[in-house]
């Protein structure tokens, strides 16, 4: 990669960060930089609020002064190629803080959660200078074991209906997480998705509860997430 490019965006300069990360989703390789430590892993099936739970761990992060990237992986059509990159919708509060940047990234049909390209655009995040990285998987399933080669700490989010799904996907992404989050905690099932997650781990691994629209939770999954070194 051009060296003034990464001059660029090392100095804080957004718009060469982006430049680069569509360099390298196009092929171009990072090799020359090192990926970064404490990369935050959220994984999870559609509908349990990870995007929602990203956009309140990014307010946590910033009330404690920590400047923060999130990288999301997003499905891509079989048809068309394309992407909705929906995820910045989630976490347009933050569009206007400088400590904050968001990068949306289509999967192009590469199985496993992630893009070809993410462990690249990791490591740009990680020359760009942002306390925290955080990548957020496709979120279509049990296949999603990639985000273990790249993440610190991953964290499996789940809602309060995923019960029943829980020894069916033990062989999958239950048996990567470092930690569980039941999200929609305010709604009925919370407490049997709980002890079915303790129950399939053997109570190893930690098991917090959020709400996820009002905040509620949101310090203690950070600062487990610290604690597990991420």
């Amino acid at each position: 990669m051009d060296p003034s490019l990464l001059d660029s965006l090392r100095s804080g300069d957004r718009r060469a960060l982006s430049r680069a990360i569509s360099l390298v989703e196009d092929g171009d390789s990072a090799a020359e930089l090192s990926h970064p430590q404490g990369v935050i892993g959220i994984t999870g099936p559609p509908g349990a609020g990870k995007s929602t739970l990203i956009a309140a761990l990014i307010g946590e992060l910033r009330r404690r002064g920590e400047t923060v990237a999130v990288l999301a992986v997003d499905p891509s059509s079989p048809i068309t190629g394309g992407a909705i990159l929906g995820d910045r919708i989630r976490m347009q509060t933050h569009i206007d803080d400088d400590g904050v940047y968001v990068r949306s990234m289509a999967s192009r049909g590469h199985l496993g959660g992630l893009s070809v390209a993410a462990g690249a655009a990791i490591a740009l995040l990680g020359a760009a200078g942002f306390d925290r990285v955080i990548v957020e998987t496709v979120g279509v399933g049990q296949s999603e074991v990639e985000v273990m080669g790249v993440a610190d700490v991953v964290a499996l989010v789940v809602g309060p209906a995923w019960g029943d799904s829980v020894q069916a996907d033990k062989a999958g992404i239950v048996e990567i997480a470092d930690l569980f989050v039941v999200n929609k905690g305010d709604r009925p099932g919370v407490e049997d998705v709980k002890r079915a997650l303790l129950e399939a781990t053997g109570d190893d691994t930690p098991v917090l509860v959020t709400v996820a629209t009002s905040g509620e939770g949101v310090p203690e999954v950070l600062d487990q997430i610290d604690l597990l070194g991420g």
